[in-house]
């Protein structure tokens, strides 16, 4: 593995990091403001606990249903294309949702959502691997992985705010002008390493000399390559596991504000300042544990698979504090649980996004991502859905934390004997 030059190098590869890391901002603010909006929209169309669940839902299953499709489109045509036409059309779905006439036309607009954003974490993740050394991939991966934690901190009490005084629509509106601000500057700042005339020699030298994964197209094919990777165990204890750790994230992204409005009796606007304390703990665990002490402790030495595999484990483990959230009715100590456990789950998630360029063999890691996303958020669309049918049949939500603690159980055996070492997977007739 390379170590830096004694002269400084450019940082080109830093602003193409921060770069990916707003547009997964944006992106979730373009998500949670209908989370932030439900209660609200529950009055105006008269909905169900149960039928909430089902519109916070719509998003995931088209979001879904393309992560595969999306991740054989990354390996074939790369980040470029797709990241910019998914902007453009994610801002499209926004704006939609701003201006719709009624509930259908909203749900029709999520699912439009659900389809532009469905590259968004893939792309991320084998832009990531294009632009950095192994060295630097945990920090680089928690840039982005992080925003999507971030977005909650800054963007539930904005949007609270808007929804509050100028009413739902506008919430949607403002989240629509960020997106299409993020598209031109995507489309003007964003090249692949290899295509990029800003990018020095020498800063090119160094992220190819310290692994960085190689440009182009899988030499099987896509669907030889889908189907090769189907047949791996490392990929399944990939996939298995990070569903697990997707089931609760998007509960508590999809259902937290309606929680502490229902269950702990908040209006809105205070439930957005207690929303944000466990999403502020959580990017604050995906930067510095999930990134920088990764890092800090591959580039000291120390086993790359071992450091990687024992924060992804131990964060896990962390996330089964969702239990103690159903044995208290004090918001303070409720809140108190879930930062420990979406902590925990934050300081994992960049070591599982960082897996697919880690693993995947040449032209593999779009797909390898596709196939991690359509599980975990298969799981994103069960979440809300079970957790409205919970809480309408039971009127309490402790028993929807009990569920988010087993499938983590599930999770976190698939970590432990599926996956293996984290190396790459042999290239399809290597086996």
């Amino acid at each position: 593995m390379s170590t830096p030059p004694h002269s400084p190098l450019p940082r080109r590869r830093w602003m193409i990091g921060a770069l990916l890391g707003v547009g997964i901002l944006i992106n979730y603010l373009d998500r949670i403001s209908l989370s932030v909006a439900a209660p609200q929209l529950r009055t105006e169309f008269h909905l169900s606990p149960a039928e909430v669940g089902l519109f916070l839902s719509a998003f995931f299953w088209s979001y879904s249903l393309l992560q595969v499709p999306a991740g054989m489109l990354l390996d074939r045509l790369g980040p470029k294309p797709i990241g910019r036409w998914g902007a453009l059309l994610w801002s499209a779905a926004s704006l939609l949702t701003a201006v719709a006439g009624g509930f259908g036309g909203i749900f029709a607009a999520r699912v439009l959502l659900g389809v532009a954003e469905a590259p968004a974490f893939p792309a991320c993740a084998k832009a990531t691997g294009y632009w950095f050394p192994r060295r630097e991939r945990a920090l680089a991966t928690a840039l982005f992985d992080a925003a999507a934690k971030f977005s909650n901190v800054i963007g539930v009490p904005l949007v609270a705010w808007v929804v509050v005084v100028f009413g739902w629509r506008w919430g949607f509106g403002v989240t629509a002008a960020l997106s299409f601000a993020y598209f031109a500057a995507y489309w003007a700042l964003y090249r692949d390493p290899g295509a990029d005339p800003r990018l020095s020699a020498a800063e090119r030298r160094y992220i190819v000399e310290g692994g960085a994964a190689s440009e182009g197209a899988a030499p099987a094919g896509a669907l030889n390559m889908l189907g090769y990777l189907l047949s791996r165990a490392k990929v399944w204890g990939l996939t298995i596991g990070f569903a697990a750790y997707g089931y609760s994230f998007y509960l508590f992204l999809t259902w937290l504000p309606s929680y502490l409005v229902q269950a702990m009796h908040m209006d809105i606007l205070r439930s957005a300042e207690y929303t944000a304390i466990p999403w502020l703990v959580a990017t604050c665990a995906d930067l510095l544990v999930g990134g920088w002490l990764i890092d800090r402790l591959v580039g000291s030495g120390h086993d790359e698979s071992r450091v990687r595999k024992s924060v992804l484990i131990a964060g896990m483990v962390l996330g089964l504090a969702v239990f103690g959230a159903t044995q208290t009715t004090s918001p303070g100590w409720a809140i108190a649980w879930i930062s420990i456990a979406l902590g925990g789950l934050a300081a994992a998630a960049p070591v599982g996004w960082s897996l697919p360029s880690l693993i995947a063999p040449k032209g593999g890691v779009g797909t390898v991502g596709g196939i991690m996303n359509f599980v975990n958020n298969l799981m994103g669309a069960a979440a809300p859905i079970v957790t409205g049918i919970i809480v309408g049949s039971t009127n309490s939500f402790g028993n929807a934390f009990v569920v988010a603690g087993v499938i983590l159980l599930v999770g976190i055996a698939a970590f432990v004997f599926l996956l293996g070492r984290i190396e790459p997977v042999p290239e399809p007739g290597r086996r």
